[in-house]
């Protein structure tokens, strides 16, 4: 288990097993290997995050040049879109994986807390900043406030079937909920120990603590395999 979990820990999991997996993404590449070509194929991905009845009253965003911009207008205070590699830990051994294709669905506590410090480490990379210098500006945007700690609630959907999350699994992982928490509160959830569903160790203090919860279905209703034992 990595020592700090963020938005990818399945990421670092999977490729724990792969040292060569240290050296694949060592800089970001050109920004068009980021970007998705279609607007309504990025915005259909991105509804796929979680079921038809949250996902299509959400708002959805979109890559831009400069960030993420609002594609569609929602109604119940979701934000569903699909993210990008440099949303994983900063230690992450695919940071800069141009492939990788996450399609998320915040809810409004999450939206409100914890998806401003996504949608500006987005522009950061964009603006061409280097992991070292978002590391730096992430740790000046909480020293004054800026960011702040997730909202007690804070959770969301990733339930797609068609996402790329890792190399490693070539794809998808598994549907599951992410629930976002204290530096320092996965202890609370039971997180990581022996026999919990909950997965997960507690981040960075630059990052959120994120803990991932298996489900049964994708966001289609179809039934999804279950998770690997020890």
């Amino acid at each position: 288990m990595p020592k700090h979990v963020a938005l990818f820990v399945l990421m670092a999991l999977l490729a724990a097993a792969n040292p060569r997996a240290q050296a694949r993404y060592p800089v970001m590449a050109p920004v068009e290997q980021y970007m998705i070509s279609s607007r309504e194929a990025e915005i259909a991905l991105a509804r796929t995050a979680a079921p038809p009845s949250i996902s299509a009253a959400a708002d959805v965003l979109v890559l831009g040049r400069r960030g993420y911009e609002r594609a569609v207008k929602g109604t119940n205070g979701f934000v569903c879109f699909v993210e990008r590699s440099w949303t994983a830990g900063f230690d992450d051994p695919q940071f800069w994986n141009p492939k990788l294709r996450a399609p998320n669905c915040f809810n409004p506590p999450a939206a409100r807390s914890v998806l401003p410090q996504y949608l500006k480490r987005t522009e950061w990379v964009l603006a061409g900043a280097t992991r070292q210098q978002v590391i730096d500006k992430t740790r000046a945007a909480f020293a004054s406030h800026l960011f702040v700690t997730p909202a007690a609630g804070s959770f969301s959907f990733m339930l797609s079937k068609e996402g790329y999350v890792s190399d490693d699994a070539a794809g998808p992982w598994l549907p599951h909920l992410m629930f976002f928490v204290r530096s320092g509160g996965a202890s609370a959830w039971g997180a990581g120990l022996a026999g919990s569903p909950i997965i997960g160790v507690n981040g960075s203090p630059l990052e959120p603590t994120v803990l991932l919860i298996p489900v049964r279905r994708w966001s289609d209703g179809s039934a999804a395999p279950p998770p690997a034992g020890p």
